[in-house]
């Protein structure tokens, strides 16, 4: 990029400085970013001659079409010898793919609950997506640009914006993708793309916003995902955070989130506005993410209980936001 932030110079020192191979992961459950911020760094890193190893749990059907034939491989169980670890769009506790301790860990990520605690570490909420730190840290190895690396690098700015929609797009966020665009990403093609779905994507979909209700006065929407509903249409391969982001548009409300239920636990998938924060409800059921997209996983508990210990934080948010300078009560915010 045309300005690159120091850390990324520190980061990129750190991995050139290293002679043996690298894993680079993300988080659990990968995401656009996640994959996208994986695919570019490890792409830059072999361009310069080094060995990768890229373990990931199955991205989600959408997102593989930007995934090569054996360029993601099984999670490791174990931390190979000499590797170093490099962790994206995730601080090491909550990434998956190979075992984060007996060795520097390098980290870039745009989550502000990251408590920034590896070795090498790059945490900035400032920024919209982990693959625009991730382009910095590329332009910081001197390894030039072209579709290849561009491509998954702009998806994952394409997926954290909400294709440009979200509040965390900024002046930044579109020179960025502006420059991508001009690196050879064939723009159009990967927005049609990005937005593919399989058949029973729909057939969920259905069932999903049949459980659709509103509570707290009509400021919080919810909707279920049950096993019963993944029973019926077999493990399809969806990617249900869209459902949220479907509900997040009905009017009136400032809290969306769906439940879904995964044998013995729950996942929660929250999107906010007015002010009200995703983030801090999630960390108050123990999970994380970012104000306006965040998410948590209730163990133990069913969908009952866990849509209760949501709406408690929820409404414990709210209240908050009231109190503060500036804020709106809990029925007057749009």
């Amino acid at each position: 990029m045309d300005t690159i932030d120091p850390q990324a110079h520190r980061v990129a020192r750190a991995l050139l400085d290293h002679q043996g191979p690298y894993v680079v992961v993300a988080h659990t459950d990968p995401d656009g970013d996640a994959v996208g911020s994986v695919l570019t760094l490890a792409r830059a890193l072999r361009r310069l001659g080094r060995e990768v190893i890229t373990p990931m749990t199955p991205p989600p059907r959408f997102l593989r079409f930007l995934v090569d034939d054996g360029e993601l491989v099984d999670p490791l169980t174990e931390r190979p010898r000499d590797a170093l670890v490099v962790v994206l769009d995730s601080d090491p506790a909550r990434s998956s793919g190979v075992p984060t301790s007996g060795g520097q860990v390098v980290n870039v990520d745009h989550h502000g609950t990251n408590p920034g605690t590896a070795e090498v570490a790059w945490v900035d909420p400032r920024y919209a997506s982990a693959t625009m730190m991730v382009a910095e840290v590329v332009d910081a190895l001197g390894v030039e640009w072209d579709a290849r690396l561009a491509t998954p690098c702009l998806a994952g700015l394409m997926t954290d914006t909400g294709h440009f929609r979200f509040g965390n797009t900024d002046r930044r966020a579109l020179q960025a993708a502006g420059r991508l665009i001009d690196a050879g990403v064939a723009y159009a093609e990967l927005s049609d793309r990005l937005q593919w779905r399989h058949p029973d994507f729909f057939r969920m979909l259905a069932l999903v916003m049949a459980t659709v209700r509103f509570r707290l006065d009509g400021e919080v929407v919810l909707a279920d995902q049950t096993l019963a509903m993944r029973e019926a249409l077999g493990e399809s391969e969806d990617d249900s955070d869209d459902y949220v982001g479907q509900l997040r548009y009905a009017e009136g409300t400032r809290v969306a989130a769906i439940l879904k239920e995964r044998g013995g636990a729950v996942k929660l998938s929250v999107r906010s506005r007015g002010g009200a924060s995703a983030r801090r409800i999630c960390v108050a059921l123990g999970g994380g993410g970012h104000d306006a997209a965040a998410g948590a996983t209730l163990e133990g508990v069913d969908l009952a209980t866990a849509e209760r210990r949501l709406l408690e934080a929820v409404e414990a948010e709210l209240r908050g936001v009231a109190g503060r300078p500036g804020g709106t009560t809990a029925t007057d915010a749009s």
